[in-house]
């Protein structure tokens, strides 16, 4: 089923809520591609216990779709000095949620509260930014069905599956705001930049310590 084991289905089946996969994708390390660029299969995740936020989007899809829902994901653009973001999406009681991979104490899971996929990606607006400060969230898509590539074995190939991120950066993005919003958007606040630099994973492979949040008048956040 889907291509995976007896043993991989197995455990898969038990993450059988967003909030558990959600809880499964933080045991995983950052993929840092200090070897290049890569966008690995779901299966090839589960072997390296490594995944960056398109990685993690994919495997949170292909687990929601072992349970039952939809396979789907949202791509969300930022502008040209930014990183966009990818995020599985979910939806309860007629109500949207994401599961999202991440570094960074900001743009994470969110509950299942959403009216529209535009409240939902909105509720990241805010925290996405530069360490300048700049807000850079510019567009987004309406959710992906990622069974559209089952014929291209996107949940178990060995190569990297390439083809997924490149439709999302074709497809229709619908825009945030116009070019008078932006000009006129604040900046977050010194405290939002500093907590913003807290991270959950060094390239280390090891996770960084609650001590290691700690920030006070003295110092500066640990990243």
């Amino acid at each position: 089923m889907f291509g995976f084991d007896k043993k991989e289905l197995d455990m898969l089946k038990k993450l059988n809520t967003p909030r558990k996969i959600q809880d499964f994708l933080e045991e995983f390390e950052i993929n840092f591609e200090e070897g290049g660029d890569t966008c690995k299969s779901p299966r090839v995740i589960l072997k390296t216990r490594k995944a960056h936020c398109v990685e993690g989007a994919m495997l949170a899809a292909v687990i929601l779709k072992i349970n039952g829902h939809k396979p789907l994901v949202v791509d969300l653009t930022s502008n040209k000095k930014d990183y966009d973001h990818v995020i599985a999406v979910f939806k309860q009681d007629g109500l949207w949620g994401a599961i999202s991979k991440t570094n960074h104490a900001s743009l994470k899971y969110r509950d299942p509260i959403y009216k529209s996929i535009r409240e939902l990606v909105l509720s990241y607006f805010n925290e996405y930014f530069l360490d300048s400060g700049k807000k850079t969230l510019r567009s987004y898509t309406m959710p992906v069905d990622l069974s559209r590539f089952d014929k291209l074995n996107w949940v178990t190939s060995e190569k990297d599956v390439w083809f997924i991120p490149e439709y999302l950066g074709k497809i229709k993005h619908i825009p945030i705001v116009n070019k008078k919003q932006i000009f006129n958007l604040r900046k977050a606040d010194p405290i939002e930049i500093e907590a913003g630099r807290i991270i959950q994973w060094k390239k280390d492979g090891n996770m960084v310590t609650k001590n290691e949040f700690i920030v006070d008048e003295d110092d500066k956040a640990q990243v």
